[in-house]
C-alpha cells in the first residue's frame, strides 16, 4: 500500500502528492459543467451545489455557512441541495453528458465496494473535501451508472470510515504523552517555507475561534488535544493531520484553530476566509497557517486568499505558511523543473487568449504534461487559473465580469 493509500486509512504521516492528477481535475470540470447547466435553470441552486461540493478549488462549506449566506435555515439548504442534485442527475442522463463515460471508467459499476470506498477516500483526503464526502461520493457513483441504493450504501461506507478514523484518532491522542520526533522534524522542515515579516513584535495568540456561524456544526470533526486542553474542531482529515502534528511537536508551544477572519476581494466581490490555525512556537514567534491541498494552491481564488492571509499575518508580526499536505510546498513548486516544451506550448496557447479544459486535454495527448508542472508554471508566471469552469489566462488578463 502506498503512502497516500495509507492516507485512505488516515494514517498520521503521509504525502498527498502522488494522488494529485489530471484525472481529479477532469472530475471537477465535469461536475462544474453539470452545475453550470443547473445554474441556467436556478442560479441559487447551482451556487448551493458549488459551495457544498467545493469543485471550484475552495473547500466545501457547511450547510450552516451556506444558509447564513443565503439567509436560509440549515435544513432548507439541505433540501435545496438534494433537489438540485436530483435534477442534475436527470439532466445528465437525458443529455448523454460525457460525464457518464468518464465516471464509469473511474468508478466502475462492477467494482467491489471495498475498491470504490478506498478510491473515494483517497480522493476525499487529497482534495480536502471531507465535509461533503457523502454527497460527492453519491454523486460520482450515480453519474458512473450505479443504482441509487448502491451509491447510497457505498457513500455511507465512506462516511463510516471517516467517522471511525475520527474516534480512533481521539483515543490515540488521549494516550499521547510528550513530543513525537517525527512531528518535530515535520515542523522543523517547514521553517524554509514560512514567510516571516521583516520586523516587529508578534501580536498575542488569539484565545478563541473567529468562526462562529458553524463552530459547533455536527458535520465537523472534533478531538481533545492535551496541548491546548480542550476539544478542537476540524473540517477534514488533512486539517486534523496538521493539528496532530502541532500538538505532538516540542517546537510548538500552543495554537488556536480558525483564529482570525480575513477579508479579501475577488472580481469585485467581498469575501471572507478563516485561515486554519495560528501556532506559537517555543521561541515566541507566531505563524499563521492555512491548509490548502497541493492540487489547489495554483487556483486563482486560493492565491488571492493567500495574499490576503499573508498581509494579515505580517500586519500582526506573524509568519505565513500555506500547508499543502505534502513535502512539496509553494517554494518547491516555484523551483520545480518543467520541460521547456510544456511551457512553450502553454505560452503559445495563452497568446491566443484564454485556455479552456478541452485545450489542456488535447495538449496532454500531445506532450507529457504533469498536473504539478501546470501548477508550477501558473505560480511562476502568475497566470490566472480559474476552476469550474477551467479557464487559464496570462498575467494581467482581467477575470470575468
Amino acid at each position: 500500500m502506498t503512502a497516500s493509500r495509507e492516507a485512505a486509512e488516515f494514517a498520521l504521516v503521509d504525502d498527498i502528492a502522488e494522488d494529485i492528477s489530471f484525472g481529479l481535475e477532469e472530475v471537477n470540470e465535469l461536475l462544474a459543467e453539470l452545475i453550470e447547466v443547473q445554474g441556467e435553470r436556478r442560479r441559487r441552486d447551482a451556487e448551493i451545489i458549488a459551495l457544498r461540493l467545493g469543485v471550484a478549488g475552495e473547500r466545501p462549506e457547511t450547510l450552516a455557512r451556506i444558509g447564513a449566506r443565503f439567509d436560509l435555515a440549515r435544513d432548507r439548504v439541505r433540501q435545496l441541495h438534494t433537489r438540485a442534485v436530483g435534477q442534475m442527475l436527470r439532466d445528465a442522463q437525458l443529455s448523454g453528458h460525457q460525464a457518464a463515460r468518464v465516471f464509469a471508467e473511474r468508478y466502475p459499476v462492477d467494482a467491489r465496494d471495498q475498491q470504490l470506498v478506498r478510491a473515494l477516500l483517497v480522493e476525499t483526503y487529497a482534495t480536502d473535501t471531507d465535509l461533503a464526502a457523502n454527497e460527492l461520493a453519491y454523486l460520482k457513483l450515480r453519474l458512473a451508472g450505479h443504482a441509487p441504493e448502491d451509491a447510497k450504501r457505498i457513500a455511507g461506507y465512506v462516511m463510516q470510515r471517516i467517522m471511525a478514523w475520527q474516534k480512533k484518532t481521539n483515543r490515540r491522542l488521549a494516550k499521547l504523552h510528550g513530543p513525537q520526533e517525527s512531528a518535530s522534524d515535520a515542523v522543523g522542515s517547514w521553517s524554509a517555507r514560512i514567510d516571516w515579516p521583516g520586523s516587529g513584535t508578534p501580536a498575542a495568540l488569539p484565545v478563541g475561534s473567529a468562526r462562529t456561524v458553524d463552530g459547533d456544526d455536527d458535520a465537523r470533526g472534533r478531538f481533545y488535544l492535551e496541548k491546548v486542553g480542550r476539544d478542537v474542531a476540524f473540517d477534514s482529515a488533512l486539517e486534523a493531520r496538521l493539528l496532530q502534528t502541532l500538538t505532538a511537536s516540542d517546537l510548538v508551544d500552543s495554537f488556536q484553530e480558525q483564529p482570525s477572519v480575513v477579508g479579501y476581494e475577488i472580481d469585485g466581490g467581498e469575501r471572507v476566509a478563516f485561515p486554519s490555525v495560528a501556532a506559537r512556537l517555543t521561541d515566541g514567534r507566531v505563524v499563521l497557517i492555512d491548509v490548502q491541498p497541493l492540487g489547489n494552491v495554483g487556483v486563482h481564488v486560493n492565491r488571492v486568499k493567500s495574499a490576503a492571509g499573508r498581509a494579515y499575518a505580517h500586519a500582526n508580526g506573524w509568519g505565513w505558511l500555506v500547508w499543502t499536505g505534502s513535502r512539496i510546498g509553494i517554494p518547491e513548486l516555484l523551483q520545480r523543473s518543467v520541460a521547456p516544451q510544456s511551457e512553450e506550448r502553454l505560452r503559445e496557447l495563452l497568446d491566443r487568449g484564454p485556455v479552456y479544459w478541452s485545450a489542456i486535454r488535447q495538449l496532454r495527448a500531445e506532450i507529457d504534461l504533469d498536473v504539478l508542472d501546470l501548477i508550477a508554471l501558473v505560480l511562476r508566471n502568475e497566470w490566472r487559473w480559474d476552476r469550474a469552469p477551467f479557464r487559464l489566462r496570462a498575467a494581467g488578463t482581467p477575470g470575468p465580469t
